[in-house]
């Protein structure tokens, strides 16, 4: 249950004054629903009143505060002229200009002859000083109520920063007293306000400074944070070692016939992480182990090698991936190591329907199918096995814990889980979201593959891109060109990869692919297979290609807008290519001007290949929230925490988190009930429902 401490927090934010149906909508498009959304919607910025000029020196282009007297209203002449009042203090005078403004209003809050206090830029215009719309008309008497400085708020369109402001205050105004959940000696030595008082502060910035992630109050938020993470995966990890899991112990013999069956030997990384993993499954606990390996590594053969091992001890193995062309790879690439093996796999996904899904859930369920590899169909629940011993799951920032968690309780009995990911992670995102996991990494490229080489190109030069491609389509080379967008966007004029294929139709005919998001499965595989094939040479594609698309014939890739990419997407498209024995180019192409953060990525790029070095640039220069392409990824995503500048707070939210596990594993003493309030303030429920008392 909730703490009742929390209730009002989690209140929506209709309950406060002023917020109708409409602006519920808006403040729930910027922030979110619930006022425990708005006190964790923190300030982007920081208007300073506090610059008083007379106005004779006031500066253009600053926000002002003056005291002035009215002189006299100029009404406009039509809708589309702009209505004038004249202001003057001792020095000089000002126009304050409004446009569509009620005439009535205006001649009540600006009587001529009463001296106002206005708040707003003043701009300089036909050497007339001028301020149009001010922020503040107050009279005298209320100089008070004018803020020194007022935090700025992210907003969204027809929302007035005036209305978001105005409900975050009223938010923040609910936040209870908290118990103290962090340890004193920490906090102390920090020097860090308790929460309320930190979050208080937080809100009401009076400098830039307050603003950045290392600001005391907000590297105290984000402390709690991050040890409500950490917290919540040291008590699923507990969880996971405490529940028996069952030994798994292959002979080998099925692993033997399969890896001998393979044309290249394994590589020293994939061994050890074979042997990593038959320990793990030997071992009386469950097994929760990722699998990291930058493009190209080999984990799918060390994956296959731990399904056969829960094959040989008398099990079941499942072989999940994110996306049917991922798993309909899976399945091409894995099917002669099965049948060296003599086992029976058997493919899964929604295009299965009817009498022939019908088939394979009922071989599936009499145990006669020793693999199934499939997508998210896995997880319905008509899907029963005779007896899972093994999940492997394929790109796990796609899923979340959760769908970690299902998979599992697909088993009559506990169930081993992998889990892989070909995009290399940095320490600090990997401890975020998979600390609950024992790390196997697949370091270097596999014998025979060779580097890629990368080169930065401008637009302007992609006349003689299509005319390198002519050559070495001439001479049989394949060829990607990937572009960020499916079709024109009036907002955002990219290159859409419809548009891009028709103009590369005209030079090259037929041998032009594409391929999307929005093709049915039936179309996009149709392209896929006519590429892989040679009856196209240029697939044109949005990065629905990024992971997993294995075509060793393909040579060259062109990344149109590479600009907009982040660097571990273009590392993952990088890897399409260099797959074969030939020598594979990457293109690069970008639209001037570039930012500093566009030419870092780029330029890193060019300099290296190795996945995990790039992992932590692109944490660096994005942050986490757009690390790997997609926020509706499986990674937790923080409100106040950034793990570009958090790194050493992260670490003590660890050890801190493995303290508390050892001292107090079902958090019952008096700082224990602090945590878990803390787990539920930042919505880590799910830990809190493997307590045994909670």
């Amino acid at each position: 249950m909730r703490p009742s401490i929390l209730f009002p927090l989690f209140a929506e934010t209709r309950s406060l004054p002023g917020i109708g149906p409409r602006l519920e909508k808006l403040v729930a498009k910027a922030a979110g629903p619930r006022l425990l959304d708005l006190i964790f919607h923190l300030p982007s910025g920081l208007i300073d009143r506090s610059y008083r000029p007379r106005l004779i020196e006031a500066e253009a282009g600053r926000i002002a505060t003056v005291t002035v007297n009215v002189l006299d209203h100029f009404p406009a002449r039509d809708r589309r002229q702009p209505y004038k009042v004249r202001c003057s203090d001792d020095s000089a005078t000002i126009e304050l200009v409004f446009f569509r403004s009620d005439a009535d209003y205006l001649k009540r809050v600006l009587p001529v002859g009463q001296k106002r206090v206005i708040s707003g830029k003043i701009e300089r215009f036909r050497d007339k000083l001028q301020m149009a719309h001010p922020d503040y008309i107050l009279v005298p008497e209320e100089t008070a109520e004018l803020p020194q400085h007022e935090a700025v708020y992210p907003l969204t369109e027809n929302l007035p920063a005036k209305v978001m402001a105005k409900a975050i205050r009223a938010a923040v105004e609910k936040v209870p007293d908290m118990p103290e959940w962090d340890d004193p000696a920490f906090i102390k030595n920090h020097k860090w306000a308790a929460f309320g008082d930190a979050l208080r502060a937080a809100h009401a910035p009076s400098s830039e400074k307050d603003l950045q992630p290392d600001a005391p109050t907000r590297m105290r938020l984000a402390y709690d944070e991050l040890l409500a993470n950490q917290l919540a995966l040291s008590l699923i990890r507990a969880r996971m070692r405490s529940q028996k899991g069952r030994v798994l112990r292959g002979d080998g013999h099925l692993q033997k016939r399969a890896i001998a069956a393979l044309p290249f030997s394994l590589t020293e990384p994939q061994k050890q992480a074979i042997a990593e993993i038959a320990d793990d499954m030997a071992s009386p606990h469950r097994m929760l182990r990722l699998l990291q390996g930058d493009v190209g590594a080999g984990k799918t053969v060390v994956a296959m090698c731990a399904l056969l091992n829960a094959v040989e001890a008398g099990t079941q193995g499942a072989l999940m991936a994110p996306t049917e062309i991922l798993a309909r790879q899976h399945m091409a690439a894995l099917e002669n190591m099965a049948k060296a093996a003599g086992i029976r796999m058997a493919l899964l996904t929604g295009r299965e329907r009817g009498p022939q899904r019908d088939e394979i859930l009922s071989a599936l369920a009499g145990g006669k199918i020793d693999i199934l590899v499939g997508t998210h169909a896995l997880f319905s629940e008509d899907v029963a096995f005779r007896d899972l011993g093994l999940a492997v799951v394929d790109e796990q920032h796609r899923f979340g814990v959760h769908q970690r968690m299902l998979l599992q309780g697909k088993g009559q009995l506990p169930t081993d889980v992998l889990v892989m990911t070909a995009t290399p992670i940095p320490r600090t995102l990997a401890l975020t979201a998979y600390g609950d996991m024992d790390v196997s990494r697949l370091t270097g490229r596999p014998p025979g593959r060779k580097p890629v080489d990368t080169r930065v190109l401008n637009a302007s030069r992609l006349e003689e891109v299509v005319a390198h491609l002519k050559t070495a389509i001439a001479k049989g080379a394949r060829a990607y060109w990937v572009c960020p967008l499916v079709e024109e966007s009036e907002k955002i004029d990219l290159a859409a990869a419809e548009e891009r294929a028709a103009e590369l139709r005209k030079v090259f005919g037929n041998k032009v692919g594409l391929v999307h998001g929005r093709l049915k499965a039936a179309e996009r595989d149709d392209a896929m297979a006519k590429f892989k094939t040679g009856e196209t040479s240029i697939l044109v594609a949005t990065t629905v290609i990024e992971v997993g698309v294995d075509v060793p014939e393909a040579t060259i890739m062109v990344v149109e807008h590479a600009e907009r990419f982040g660097l571990a997407q273009l590392h993952q498209l990088r890897g399409r290519v260099g797959r074969g024995n030939a020598r594979s180019t990457c293109l690069l192409i970008y639209h001037p001007p570039l930012g500093e953060n566009a030419k870092a990525r780029l330029k890193t790029l060019r300099e290296t290949d190795d996945g995990f070095v790039i992992a932590e640039e692109d944490l660096r220069l994005r942050g986490a929230g757009e690390l790997l392409g997609v926020r509706q990824s499986g990674l937790p995503e923080f409100r106040v925490a950034d793990l570009g500048c958090h790194g050493e707070l992260l670490a003590a939210a660890q050890d801190d988190a493995k303290l508390i596990i050892a001292r107090d594993p079902e958090l019952k003493s008096a700082r224990g009930g602090a945590l878990r309030v803390l787990l539920y303030l930042f919505e880590r429920d799910e830990a809190v429902r493997y307590l045994r008392t909670g």
